[in-house]
């Protein structure tokens, strides 16, 4: 793997600040009464992370996409259809509930590693690709713990 370059890391990196701010507001209730108060209902602890969880979800399948553009022949046809999973998973796995939505959810963004590492192997992802998404998922999957099991 090679370093990530600036612009994708620094992005990558403030596309998880909903997550953290809705874990902040989980575990300190002050913050989330604030935020509430403040910014809205929909901004606080699991709403901000369930709501913003399923966009990014979706948001990886257009990147998946992009990716499969990069292969030939049936490799492409199934990387076609592999990018689409993490937008369908967004879609009928979310709006059971705060809880299951929540686990589906780390579900979903531990499944989409896999996908990851599958695009990455074959050399349709950047080679730096996995060094940031490994962290990036990491802190995602520990927000949405914290929005469903505190």
């Amino acid at each position: 793997m090679t370093t990530i370059p600036r612009a994708p890391l620094l992005l990558g990196l403030a596309g998880l600040i909903p997550f953290v701010w809705g874990a902040l507001t989980v575990l300190i209730p002050d913050l989330g009464i604030w935020t509430s108060q403040t910014l809205g209902g929909r901004f606080v602890g699991p709403y901000v992370m369930l709501f913003y969880g399923a966009v990014i979800l979706s948001f990886m399948s257009g990147a998946l996409w992009g990716f499969a553009t990069r292969l030939k022949g049936a490799q492409a046809a199934t990387g076609y259809g592999l990018a689409v999973l993490p937008a369908l998973w967004a879609f009928f796995m979310t709006g059971g509930g705060p809880t299951g939505s929540g686990v589906s959810l780390m579900m979903g963004f531990i499944g989409i590693l896999g996908l990851d590492w599958l695009f990455w192997y074959h050399g349709a992802a950047p080679e730096w690709w996995m060094a940031l998404r490994l962290p990036l998922t990491a802190v995602v999957v520990t927000c949405l713990g914290i929005g469903v099991f505190f």
